[in-house]
C-alpha cells in the first residue's frame, strides 16, 4: 500500500518524471586506474539535482525577452516569457509542481503583466472550491473504506459462478468509472487499484510458462488497463471528474463571462453520452485483446464468489459513520445536478438571484463532514484536519495557474497578437478542425501532464474560434477532450503512473490497449461535438 500512498500524496508531479532516471543513462565511464574522471562527477551531480532543468526555465523566459519583438509590445512579450518558464518547470519536474505552479504569483507582478492582487485572485474561485471541497468528500470516502465496500459488492455480484472474466472484467471497470464520475480520477485510480490487485493476487505471478498461467497474465493486464482507462473515462463525464474541466470552465468564463456558462448539470449532459461509450469500448477491446475461451476455466482454481463473500463480510456491518458519509456526498450530488436545469426550469440556484455555484455547496456539504458527529467516540466528527494532511493541494495550485495564466493571456494583449497571426485560418471548415484540435491536444498530453496540456492549448484554440469565426466551445472542447486520452504512455497521467507501478503491464500493452480507445474517443467527439454539443452548449448562437 505505501507506494500508492506515496502516488496519492504527489499526484501530478509524477507524471513528467522520466521512466529512466537521466543520471543513469549519462552515467560516467572510469578511467584505466577504476577512478571516475572529476568533470564527469559534476556533470552527474549536476543532472542529478536537476540544476540544468531548474535553470531552463529562467534562460529560456530572459532569451524570448531579448529576442521577440512584438511591435513594442512589452507585456505580451513577457508574457510569453513567462509561460515557457512556466511550462519547461512543468514538463521538466525541475521543482514540485505546486511550487512551479506558484511562479505566475511572482513573475507576473515582476514583469508587469498583472498586479499581485489580480493574479492572487485568480487561484481561489468558485471552480477552485469546487475542486476543494471534492477533494475532502474523497478523503472521507477512503477513510471510511467506503469505495473497497462497493467495489466488493459489485465485484462479487459480476464474479459469476463459474467464474465469468469477461463479466467480472465489466464489474471491476464499471466500479471504477462510477466512482470517478464523483471525485478526481487520480484518486479514484489509486484507491481502486489496490482493490484490483487485491484480486489479482490470488493468482500465482510465476506459475510457469504453462497455457494457464498465460491466460491469468493477459487477464491481470486486462484488470489493471480497465482500472486505469476506466478512471480516466469515468473522469471526463462530470466536472468533479478531473481538473481538465474545471480548467475548461473556468477559461470559458475567462474569455467569454457575457456566454451562457458550462454547469454541472450541461456538462454531464453532453460528457456522459461520450463516456458510456468508450467505457463500452473499453471492455469489449480489453475483451477481445486479452480474454478467451479458456480465461475462466484458469482463473476458476483460484477465485470465486465466496472469496468476495468473505472479504465483504471482514468488513462488517456499514456503520454510521458510513452511512452518514453517503448521505452527504449524495446530497451534494443531487445538488450538483438540480441547481440548473433549464431555462423553463431554472433549479433551486434562482432562491439564491443565481450567486452560488458549484463550489458553494461543495464547500457547505464537506463542511458538514467536520460537523456531524461520527458516532464512534464523544466528541469525534466524521472528518478532521488531520485526515486532510494528503489534501492534494497542488493540483489546485496547478489550476490556480492555469487561470492566472488564462487572465495573463488577455491582459498581456498575447491574444490579440494570437488572433492576427491565425487570420489565415479564416474560412476553413469547423468540422475538420475539431478532431484536428482533438488530436493536437491528445498527442501532447502523452508527454506531460493533462492539466498542463489544457492550460497551453485551450487559450490558443480560444483565439483560433474567434480568428475563424467559429463557436469557441468547438475548438474549446475538443482540445480539452483529448487532453484527457492520455491512453499511450506512464507519462500521460497519474492513473496510467499507478497502473504501470504495479509491474503488470508494459509500455507495449499501454500502447496496443490504448491506441483503440484514443481513436475511438476523437470519432465520437467529432460526431457528438455538432449534434448534441450544439445542443447543450448553445453553439448555434453568436459570440
Amino acid at each position: 500500500m505505501e507506494p500508492h500512498r506515496a502516488l496519492w500524496e504527489s499526484s501530478s508531479e509524477d507524471v513528467t518524471r522520466p521512466l529512466l532516471p537521466t543520471h543513469d543513462l549519462l552515467a560516467p565511464s572510469t578511467t584505466d586506474n577504476g577512478r571516475r574522471p572529476r568533470s564527469c562527477s559534476g556533470l552527474r551531480a549536476l543532472l542529478g539535482n536537476k540544476y540544468l532543468a531548474m535553470a531552463s526555465g529562467p534562460l529560456a523566459c530572459a532569451l524570448i525577452c531579448a529576442t521577440v519583438n512584438f511591435g513594442g509590445r512589452a507585456a505580451a512579450r513577457n508574457m510569453l516569457g513567462v509561460l515557457a518558464w512556466v511550462f519547461l518547470w512543468w514538463i521538466t519536474d525541475a521543482v514540485p509542481l505546486g511550487v512551479a505552479s506558484m511562479a505566475p504569483l511572482f513573475l507576473f507582478p515582476a514583469f508587469g503583466i498583472a498586479s499581485a492582487d489580480a493574479v492572487a485572485k485568480s487561484y481561489m474561485d468558485d471552480v477552485i472550491s469546487l475542486v476543494l471541497g471534492s477533494f475532502i468528500l474523497a478523503l472521507a470516502i477512503e477513510h471510511y473504506s467506503i469505495h473497497r465496500r462497493l467495489a466488493l459488492n459489485i465485484t462479487s455480484v459480476f464474479c459469476g459462478d463459474p467464474v465469468r472474466p469477461r463479466l467480472l472484467l465489466l464489474g471491476i471497470c464499471g466500479t471504477t468509472f462510477f466512482i470517478s464520475m464523483w471525485i478526481h480520477n487520480t484518486p479514484c485510480a489509486v484507491m481502486m487499484m489496490p482493490v484490483a490487485t487485491g484480486i489479482l493476487q490470488r493468482f500465482p505471478r510465476d506459475a510457469g510458462g504453462g497455457a494457464d498461467a498465460r491466460e491469468i497474465q493477459r487477464f491481470s493486464k486486462a484488470v489493471v488497463l480497465g482500472v486505469v482507462y476506466a478512471a480516466a473515462i469515468g473522469g471526463m463525464t462530470t466536472l468533479t471528474g478531473t481538473g481538465v474541466n474545471i480548467i475548461l470552465v473556468g477559461m470559458w468564463s475567462t474569455y467569454f463571462p457575457e456566454q451562457r456558462p458550462i454547469t454541472f448539470s450541461s456538462w454531464m449532459s453532453f460528457a456522459l453520452p461520450i463516456g458510456i461509450i468508450m467505457f463500452l469500448a473499453l471492455w469489449t477491446t480489453l475483451c477481445l485483446m486479452f480474454c478467451s475461451k479458456n480465461t475462466g476455466r484458469a482463473l476458476s482454481a483460484y477465485l470465486d464468489r465466496s472469496h468476495l463473500r468473505r472479504e465483504l463480510s471482514l468488513l462488517g456491518p456499514m456503520a454510521f459513520a458510513e452511512k452518514m458519509v453517503l448521505a452527504v456526498f449524495g446530497s451534494l450530488i443531487v445538488l450538483w445536478m438540480t441547481r440548473s436545469l433549464t431555462d423553463d426550469i431554472p433549479g433551486w440556484a434562482v432562491l439564491f438571484d443565481g450567486k452560488v455555484g458549484d463550489g458553494t455547496v461543495t464547500i457547505l456539504m464537506a463542511t458538514l463532514l467536520f460537523i456531524i458527529p461520527s458516532g464512534k467516540n464523544d466528541g469525534e466528527k466524521l472528518m478532521d484536519w488531520n485526515k486532510c494532511r494528503r489534501l492534494q493541494w497542488n493540483i489546485v495550485l496547478l489550476l490556480g495557474a492555469g487561470f492566472a495564466i488564462a487572465d495573463g493571456f488577455k491582459a498581456s494583449g498575447l491574444t490579440d497578437i494570437l488572433s492576427e497571426g491565425l487570420g489565415f485560418l479564416r474560412g476553413a471548415p469547423a468540422l475538420a478542425i475539431a478532431p484536428v484540435a482533438c488530436l493536437f491536444s491528445g498527442v501532447i498530453t502523452e508527454f506531460t501532464s493533462d492539466d498542463a496540456t489544457t492550460t497551453l492549448v485551450l487559450p490558443l484554440l480560444a483565439e483560433l474560434a474567434t480568428s475563424i469565426g467559429v463557436h469557441p466551445l468547438l475548438l474549446m472542447v475538443p482540445g480539452a477532450i483529448g487532453a484527457q486520452l492520455s491512453y499511450l504512455l506512464p507519462t500521460g497521467s497519474p492513473g496510467n503512473v499507478v497502473g504501470f507501478g504495479t509491474g503488470y503491464i508494459s509500455i507495449k500493452d499501454m500502447v496496443v490497449a490504448g491506441m483503440p480507445l484514443k481513436i475511438t474517443g476523437i470519432a465520437v467527439l467529432t460526431i457528438l461535438l455538432p449534434t448534441l454539443g450544439s445542443l447543450v452548449f448553445g453553439m448555434d448562437q453568436k459570440v
